[in-house]
């Protein structure tokens, strides 16, 4: 048994009258604690309930961040290379809508926007289907690439996949314990804010409840992160919503302050219902039709997040233009180019 753990456990776990909040040296040493199991599962389980219950801070997460750098797996920067955009979603992935960031990330990457993913296999609680499932479908197996791998690929292809179990495995032996709380622990939350990239990089991460994106603006301001946007996506994911006006967050680099947008896809013609979520070959399938350009009832939902993302990269000067960019991207079969080139790594 850890004694120093334990004085973080009595911390974060005395009742809602009397717990305190961890400074950020000391949630780092317990994040590390952790990660290297120097803590006792049954420390360990009793932790991650009690900040959930607690909810963490974002000098916390900032913390818990520090030690995941520290100890994960980590992508050098590429020298003269642009801004890698980070588009993070959920590790539990998707139970009731139609995960976009893939076909997203194939068009920022056709357009030379470099893209790094990352993810794990089914993970609890949600159980739903990770993105490393869907990229397999369309027969990209990110799982055998070392990480000197990843990062060539980034390099070559402006598109990468760190896949946790073999990257971070110490981060992935704390996946059990989320199966045995049966809730999510804030550990969640650093896997949609943590960047295993060492260069420049703009931070796309999306989130459910208004107080967790005040968290992650916290942990990012004190971890001096320059680029970062926010986004209310769909189940925590960074996929923009058709059905309703999406609410986005981002920091202006030219004033140092966070500011908000509030986009509607009526204004633009692409208001459309969220796609269900269907089988990983269902999945697959409409995918490769979006690809090939041939008729998708996704094909709002694709030009919509799309357009927002080339737009929100520099790359086009506004979201009418992202629309055509888009449009000329598949109907040349440019993101249907690079998923063939990705397919023989």
């Amino acid at each position: 048994m850890s004694k120093e753990f334990r004085e973080f456990l009595r911390k974060v776990g005395s009742g809602t009258h009397t717990s305190k909040n961890l400074s950020r040296s000391e949630a780092k040493a317990a994040a590390r604690m952790m990660l290297l199991q120097e803590a006792t599962p049954a420390q360990i389980g009793a932790f991650l309930i009690a900040h959930r219950i607690k909810r963490p801070t974002g000098e916390e997460l900032a913390g818990m961040l520090d030690a995941y750098d520290e100890l994960g797996g980590n992508i050098p920067g590429i020298s003269n290379f642009k801004r890698v955009m980070l588009l993070s979603s959920p590790y539990d992935g998707r139970s009731r809508t139609t995960p976009l960031s893939i076909i997203t990330a194939l068009i920022l990457a056709a357009s030379g926007i470099p893209v790094l993913m990352h993810g794990s296999e089914r993970m609890p609680t949600k159980e739903g289907i990770p993105l490393i499932s869907i990229w397999q479908g369309l027969g990209v197996d990110w799982t055998k690439l070392s990480l000197v791998e990843v990062g060539k690929v980034l390099e070559q292809q402006c598109l990468s996949f760190f896949y946790l179990p073999k990257h971070f495995p110490l981060a992935n032996d704390l996946v059990t314990y989320r199966e045995q709380i049966g809730k999510r622990p804030p550990l969640a939350t650093l896997e949609l804010i943590w960047s295993p990239y060492r260069g420049d990089y703009h931070l796309v991460t999306g989130y459910v409840h208004p107080a967790t994106e005040t968290m992650i603006q916290e942990a990012f301001i004190l971890r001096g992160v320059n680029y970062f946007t926010t986004v209310k996506g769909l189940e925590g994911s960074c996929d923009l919503a058709s059905d309703q006006t999406a609410i986005i967050g981002y920091k202006d680099t030219h004033n140092n302050k966070f500011q908000r947008l509030r986009l509607n896809p009526r204004n633009y013609n692409l208001s459309a219902p969220n796609n269900p979520l269907e089988s990983t070959e269902g999945l697959v399938e409409n995918i490769k039709q979006v690809l090939q350009n041939k008729p998708s009832a996704w094909m709002k939902a694709i030009l919509w997040n799309g357009a927002f993302y080339l737009w929100h990269s520099g790359i086009c000067s506004n979201i009418e233009a992202g629309i055509e960019a888009v449009e000329t991207i598949l109907s040349k079969g440019k993101a249907w180019q690079k998923l063939k080139i990705l397919q023989n790594i």
